[in-house]
């Protein structure tokens, strides 16, 4: 088996961020580096947990109890009031700040009416003022929860540092938690939620699970709309605050929650029900789940289409997405349309930015048709729109021009297109103050794809390992950062230097573990390729317990019949074979050769190389030899 086809291998939950699928065509393999564009959609961008985010989900749902306890129940919300806040509109994703979003203005503290307090309110200060004294002296629970809570809120909107609102938040859902022979109320929930939110502010994501998976656990479909409301809002936390620490898969599970919630208290054609699709597309697109991302786009456009929004700026974004996921699907022309019909709705309402973002798709789709002069001409359309309005040195503008030397470079005009690299790093280098750093990262991977691709593969390292300094300083980065490390461990393997090369997939591997892609695609190749690598450094016991693995994950992910898998079965057959267990060789290789007949039929050049290694096998079994160097050739050189 070659090497070349070793690495080479179908779609898996790639977390490399090499190609921005908003602008560039869909990943090749699992371990190429291509990937999503995060300018447009990353789950791993600024959090949306500020404290107030969830507050307005709740203030038009009851109104919260008074300082001095006069009104401990809440009021009932009307249907009217539940429609104008269950929805994704107070959510504020994190993954889009480029798709349109609607017009309307979320209310803050203040709008609603708490009292703000004086400018500075210290712990203390608020023990002191505690008029919730008992008969026995001592403070109330059913009351201290509620004062505590309204102090919280008061501190946040004070300015405060959200250490010590964090500390008041905190003594505020333990007062509620002592009164525990007391039904749990959704004004606990609330707590539960703005504990989580500042947990967030100040990164500590991990803390704030548990707060979140609690609050998520209280409120009750059965009990009405606002204990519904309750329970949407927690999923969706909950998942924001999963996406924030890499765990899309688990941040996929909780949006899909909210959204059954908001179906079943909306239903299947409110505009809003519209937007949660949207967002939980998006997610599905970071996993690179796109038959999931393309039904739930299906579901917002049809939504737009009952209320009669076909021309929208919301139904253009949704269209545009739907283009993104028609193009990491392979189809083109269905994503040229969705395209050119979203550009036409933007034009129309003067969106001029978002009109160069989605001509830089049209590019895109373009290129992969190979229809090269209309991929310029909607490149250069781009650029000089980002050069005017953000200026040359801007992150967007490297992006394109890192589109046209990907262009130049299929087109094999190597000279313009390293040019064009030349320039893009230039302003990746030194970029403008308050560029994001994932955009930075981005555009070294890509980069670093296009020199690999003209074989140039130390300059491609190098601008990996830049891209892993930068994403080093920004929040929920694992997956992605693991990806880009084992993308390194696959150019160090070209260069033959194993021991580097395991050294990446080793730091690799076991950052995937942590951020649970176990089952994942990316994760079968990711431990076939340091299988590989460790038979080149005579580790032979854990590249037959990493082939043994890559088999098990491939097998649910593909089925034993898909190529990768059989790849991975011949790997591990040649271990075997070098390790002496010549049973257990004969018997994978005969099942290999079996389905490569099946599939490839037995004039097959894989078919003969498979044959030709049983044959071997066959024949050497029954006398002693050491088989290391001669199986370990067929292993990677047959």
């Amino acid at each position: 088996m070659s090497k070349s086809k070793v690495q080479s291998s179908s779609h898996g939950n790639l977390s490399l961020p090499h190609k921005n699928l908003f602008i560039t065509p869909p990943p090749r393999s699992s371990l190429s580096t291509q990937e999503l564009d995060n300018d447009i959609i990353d789950l791993d961008q600024a959090s949306p947990l500020a404290a107030d985010t969830y507050e307005q989900l709740y203030r038009d749902a009851f109104d919260l109890q008074s300082v001095d306890g006069s009104s401990t129940t809440p009021k009932a919300a009307t249907p009217k009031k539940l429609n104008q806040t269950l929805s994704v509109k107070s959510v504020s994703s994190p993954r889009s700040p480029q798709l349109p979003k609607p017009r309307t203005k979320s209310r803050s503290f203040q709008d609603n009416n708490i009292p703000l307090g004086s400018p500075r309110i210290s712990s203390a200060r608020v023990i002191e003022k505690s008029p919730l004294q008992g008969s026995n002296g001592k403070e109330d629970p059913a009351y201290l929860g509620p004062y505590l809570l309204k102090q919280t809120q008061e501190l946040i909107s004070s300015g405060e540092t959200p250490k010590k609102c964090l500390e008041l938040g905190i003594r505020a859902m333990r007062a509620f938690e002592t009164g525990r022979f007391q039904k749990p109320n959704l004004e606990y929930v609330m707590c539960l939620h703005i504990v989580a939110a500042l947990y967030c502010s100040l990164g500590q994501y991990g803390e704030a699970i548990p707060v979140l998976e609690r609050s998520a656990e209280i409120p009750s479909m059965g009990e009405g709309h606002k204990n519904s409301l309750a329970k949407f809002a927690g999923c969706m936390q909950l998942g924001d605050t999963h996406a924030m620490l890499g765990y899309i898969e688990n941040s996929i599970l909780c949006y899909t929650a909210g959204l059954g919630i908001q179906r079943q208290v909306l239903g299947v054609t409110d505009p809003r029900f519209g937007e949660t699709c949207r967002y939980v597309a998006e997610a599905h697109i970071q996993a690179l789940e796109f038959d999931e991302a393309k039904k739930l786009c299906q579901m917002a456009l049809d939504i737009h289409k009952a209320n009669g929004s076909t021309a929208s700026v919301e139904e253009a974004a949704d269209r545009r997405l739907m283009g993104l996921v028609c193009d990491a699907k392979g189809e083109y022309e269905a994503a040229l349309e969705h395209y050119v019909l979203a550009s036409i709705t933007m034009s129309a309402a003067g969106q001029d930015s978002d009109v160069a973002a989605i001509d830089v798709c049209i590019g895109d789709a373009y290129l992969s048709l190979a229809r090269y002069d209309e991929a310029v001409f909607a490149y250069q359309k781009a650029l000089n729109v980002f050069k005017a309005t953000k200026g040359d040195n801007h992150p967007s503008v490297a992006s394109v021009v890192v589109r046209l030397a990907e262009l130049y470079n299929k087109m094999g005009k190597f000279r313009e297109s390293k040019s064009y690299c030349g320039n893009a790093l230039r302003i990746y280098e030194k970029p403008m103050q308050g560029s994001p750093n994932d955009e930075i990262g981005n555009g070294f991977i890509e980069v670093a794809a296009i020199y690999e691709s003209m074989n140039e593969i130390s300059p491609a390292i190098n601008l990996l390992k830049k891209a892993l300094r930068v994403f080093g300083k920004v929040q929920g980065q694992l997956s992605t950062i693991a990806g880009v490390e084992a993308q390194v461990g696959v150019l160090y393997y070209m260069m033959r230097n194993y021991s580097d090369s395991y050294d990446y997939f080793k730091v690799a591997v076991s950052k995937l573990r942590v951020v649970a892609e176990k089952k994942s695609a990316l994760f079968g190749n990711v431990l076939n390729q340091m299988g590989l690598a460790c038979v080149q450094i005579d580790l032979l016991d854990e590249a037959a317990d990493l082939f043994e693995e890559a088999k098990g994950v491939l097998e649910v992910e593909y089925g034993p019949h898909h190529p990768d898998t059989l790849g991975v079965y011949s790997n591990l057959a040649g271990t075997y074979d070098a390790m002496g267990r010549w049973d257990d060789a004969i018997e994978i290789l005969e099942y290999v050769v079996g389905m490569r007949e099946e599939k490839l039929g037995t004039a097959s050049s894989d078919v003969d190389d498979e044959k030709r290694r049983l044959a071997q096998l066959l024949k050497d079994a029954g006398r002693d030899r050491s088989k290391k160097d001669l199986s370990l050739e067929f292993l990677l050189d047959g």
